[in-house]
């Protein structure tokens, strides 16, 4: 019993046969004396050999603990390791008992082995249990809403099952498109059962709505047919007079050009004025940017929206001029600034306003496809101008980019992994002609600093288009709450930076600016929380959403239409009153973002009145709130007065006097029955009021379109094909295998240089 005591506590390192020997052992496997000797049987006690073939092992894919602790004998004949044979393959077999000395090593192996099946254990489950698509942890139905007045909608819900006890809509098909979260057509279950009320009057084609609904959409179709121009229309070099020209350029630069950086305005206004003295051929590529300028500006010329013909046609001209084939000799920052003022302009002037977005897709890819996705830095040394512009011109697509996500419910399809510019200098547009240009102070306002500071908001607003709309995003409401209250800091930090704007002394923002970059953040507000507005009547989980979106639908409402002023605009004096005038102007005439989130405004407010209506029914009077009330009939007054400007689509008011009329209904107490028939009736007396409208508006392009000399060509036979509630156009409009061949190639040798 004592042998053991005496022996070395160090673990043997030499193979049995060498410590039998008492031979210096290799301690490789086999040792170079068992190979000397033809000896087969070289074991190792307790100790990790290295292997001659242990490179190859490990090449192989072999296990790792098998070259360490398997002899090459042991593991081809056993399944489990053992280090306790001591003798020669052919005894392998044999069933004699281990020895005492083999016990130990043999349980250390054991050890190992049990944990390393553990750690594999452990790695599947991992594996089995690693996040996968949020699809599988939600159930997902479709609902289908079919109406003769809206066309087929099919409503995609989710159920979570993460307590949400409530399904909420994640996307809607209509037609050939699919609509994500952020677009306005979601939310059109919140007037559903409006129209099923009306809907069997609206089957029997007989009925008096029926016929003056049939009415209305020929009416429609005829005006739009009269004022769209030919297809496609070569530039012409035609411009208004000299004063309109010059209201409309300043027009335009009091409103787009201060949200968007797009011109260079001392180089714009240059070649302006030279082009109205110059008798040589004007520069193609100069007169469509210009053309497109005056049409932006149009829409804020009056209160009628009176230009919108001669609008249509420079965007009909410019979208010809942008389609020409081999536009390769284009690709220049003048190319960049057109395609930008086309997709303002299409949006403004309702030119296929709803697929403006498709548009921004392949502008985003000509950017990158020129480099503006990466920092001039980073580029071929260039002049501080062309750097600035650059910058802006990037900063402008991005936001464009990511405003029309919104607007049309797709997925943003930008990341910040795909470009690395930085945001543009706090310049003044003077300043960039110098190259030692120093950019001002970020307490001093520029002619860039609202780009500059909507660019700091991006992040988190991208965050909640990427939340609302792409696919693979089933958000839970707690990160519908971490995104709003991110949302909430950038807005409160947006409005620290314009205080101080607005106490300087030098240059300050417009109200315009102001009111603008408001809107936007209180529209992402009001995106972000629709989703669970509904939800949020009948579980009081997601009443914080309600809140937030009667909140923001109430600041973009006032903000679009203001109680100071009237939307009764006069004739533009001075800088402070335009500009307070601009925005109400826009959200008349002008369609796509301005006339969309004052819908959903009008619709969320009409929806909450008439909530509390059903509430105070039943908990008791004093829950309706009055300024609420106020903005029903305000809503059809603003609805009227956009077909006053030339909306040929009588649903917007048709629309609004329902909701008004639904709460009415419930104010008097009227049954179900009596409710309906004040409904039908309240429908009949909107259509009457709007029939003597389109007729007269049908009859004054008509006298225009006589004495201009326009025809009825495929593209306006095509647009009659479309349905009022389809807000998005086709692209058949620009589809030119339907049209004769034409001579595309402009004259490239009579066309000036580029600037850029």
């Amino acid at each position: 019993m004592a042998e053991p005591e005496r022996r070395r506590r160090r673990p043997p390192v030499s193979c049995t046969l060498c410590r039998r020997r008492k031979l210096r052992c290799s301690r490789e496997s086999p040792c170079s004396n068992c190979v000397k000797s033809r000896s087969g049987n070289c074991v190792y006690d307790n100790y990790v050999p290295h292997s001659r073939d242990r490179t190859a092992e490990h090449a192989s894919g072999g296990p790792y603990w098998e070259s360490h602790y398997l002899t090459p004998t042991s593991s081809i004949t056993s399944t489990f390791p053992s280090h306790t044979s001591r003798s020669p393959p052919r005894a392998a077999t044999s069933t004699a008992a281990p020895t005492f000395a083999g016990q130990q090593p043999s349980q250390e192996v054991e050890s190992l082995r049990s944990q390393i099946k553990q750690l594999e254990e452990q790695m599947a489950k991992a594996t089995r249990t690693s996040p996968r698509p949020p699809a599988s942890t939600s159930d997902c139905n479709i609902e289908a809403i079919s109406s003769r007045v809206s066309g087929t909608f099919y409503v995609h819900r989710e159920s979570r099952s993460t307590g949400e006890s409530q399904t909420i809509s994640r996307s809607v098909t209509h037609k050939t498109r699919v609509f994500g979260q952020s677009h306005w057509i979601t939310g059109f279950s919140l007037v559903q059962n409006l129209i099923t009320i009306f809907e069997p009057y609206v089957r029997d084609e007989n009925s008096k709505i029926s016929v003056l609904m049939q009415k209305s959409k020929s009416l429609a179709r005829s005006i739009k047919s009269r004022r769209s121009p030919a297809w496609p229309s070569p530039p012409v070099n035609q411009l208004p007079s000299k004063d309109v020209a010059d209201e409309l350029v300043d027009h335009y630069l009091r409103t787009s050009e201060k949200i968007y950086r797009i011109l260079h305005i001392p180089t714009f206004k240059k070649d302006y004025e030279a082009h109205w003295v110059s008798q040589a051929e004007p520069n193609t590529a100069f007169l469509v940017q210009l053309k497109l300028v005056l049409a932006i500006g149009a829409t804020a010329y009056d209160e009628h929206f009176s230009l919108r013909p001669l609008a249509m046609k420079w965007v009909y001209e410019a979208q010809t001029w942008i389609s020409e084939p081999g536009f390769k000799h284009r690709l220049n920052l003048q190319y960049l600034q057109t395609n930008i003022l086309l997709l303002l302009a299409r949006e403004a002037v309702d030119v296929s306003p709803d697929l403006v977005w498709i548009s921004a897709g392949s502008l985003l890819r000509t950017a990158m496809y020129m480099g503006l996705h990466k920092d001039p830095k980073r580029l071929p040394k260039m002049t501080m101008f062309t750097m600035e512009m650059r910058r802006r011109l990037w900063n402008t697509i991005i936001e464009l980019s990511l405003q029309l996500s919104l607007t049309s419910g797709g997925p943003p399809l930008i990341s910040f992994n795909t470009f690395d510019a930085e945001p543009p200098g706090n310049f003044d547009d003077e300043q960039i002609a110098a190259e030692d240009a120093i950019p001002k102070p970020e307490a001093e306002f520029t002619q860039t600093s609202t780009a500059i500071a909507l660019r700091k908001t991006f992040p988190v607003r991208l965050a909640i288009a990427k939340f609302l709309n792409d696919p693979g995003s089933h958000g839970t409401y707690r990160e519908t709450l971490r995104h709003d209250n991110d949302l909430r800091t950038a807005h409160k930090e947006l409005l620290r930076t314009f205080q101080v704007y607005k106490s300087s002394s030098g240059l300050r923002p417009s109200e315009f600016e102001m009111d603008v970059v408001s809107l936007c953040m209180n529209r992402f507000a009001l995106s972000l929380h629709t989703p669970f507005f509904a939800p949020a009547m009948h579980e009081a989980a997601y009443a914080f959403s309600r809140k937030v979106v009667i909140d923001s639908s109430l600041k973009i409402w006032r903000t679009l239409y203001p109680l100071s002023t009237p939307v009764n605009f006069q004739t533009y004096s001075d800088t402070a009153s335009s500009d307070r005038h601009y925005l109400p102007r826009l959200a008349v005439c002008a369609s796509g973002f301005f006339r969309i989130v004052a819908l959903q405004a009008s619709v969320h407010i009409a929806t909450e009145v008439i909530e509390e209506l059903r509430e105070e029914a039943t908990l008791g009077p004093g829950l309706v709130r009055q300024d609420l009330l106020h903005i029903l009939d305000e809503t059809k007054d603003w609805s009227w007065k956009c077909i006053e400007a030339g909306e040929t689509s009588i649903k917007g008011y048709f629309l609004a006097c329902l909701l008004a009329a639904q709460v009415e209904g419930l104010m008097q107490g009227l049954s179900k029955d009596e409710q309906a028939r004040y409904l039908i009736n309240i429908v009949e007396k909107s259509e009457e009021r709007c029939i003597p409208a389109l007729e007269e508006m049908a009859a004054r392009y008509q006298t225009e379109s006589a004495v201009e000399g326009l025809e009825l060509t495929p593209s306006t036979i095509q647009s009659q094909l479309l349905e009022d509630w389809d807000l998005a156009m086709t692209d058949a409009m620009f589809d030119f295998s339907a049209i004769e061949p034409i001579n595309w190639t402009f004259n490239e040798t009579s066309q000036e240089t580029q600037l850029f």
